[in-house]
């Protein structure tokens, strides 16, 4: 992996503090460079206000992935894909983090903090960082995701 392949930006809200403090050391152990965007407990914020830098670093290149997590994973990932080039995936399984970025390219994973499991969410984002897009046939659908072609 190249230097910006590495850099990550993560921020979660109350609900999901917990399970961005266990991601986060995961990934600093395996030499990621992680910028955490908050929270930085469990008092009771709002989700915006950590997902919307994470999604704007990743938007404009300044990372190549983004972790957001929250209660369901809905409203982080809501607000990130408000941003033109990011694509963020809600995933609640391994399976699905790997079909988002095989098949749909996604750069930000969304987690849903209260269903999921600490030991299936830190896999999840594994398999995530680990996959690569498969491109071909899925390009055009890719691109069709930002209003690119139209």
């Amino acid at each position: 992996m190249d230097n910006l392949s590495k850099r990550i930006a993560i921020g979660s809200d109350h609900a999901g503090f917990r399970l961005k403090e266990a991601i986060k050391d995961i990934l600093l152990k395996n030499d990621y460079a992680i910028q955490d965007f908050g929270t930085y407990s469990n008092e009771s914020v709002d989700y915006p206000d950590f997902t919307h830098p994470v999604a704007k670093g990743v938007n404009d290149g300044i990372f190549s992935w983004g972790i957001v997590i929250c209660g369901s994973g809905n409203g982080a990932n809501m607000t990130a894909n408000k941003y033109r080039f990011v694509r963020a995936a809600l995933c609640w399984n391994v399976e699905i983090a790997y079909l988002a970025r095989l098949h749909n390219d996604a750069n930000i994973i969304a987690l849903p903090a209260r269903f999921i499991a600490e030991e299936v969410a830190l896999e999840a984002v594994k398999v995530f960082l680990a996959t690569d897009f498969e491109g071909r046939r899925h390009c055009r659908r890719v691109e069709k995701i930002s209003n690119l072609l139209l």
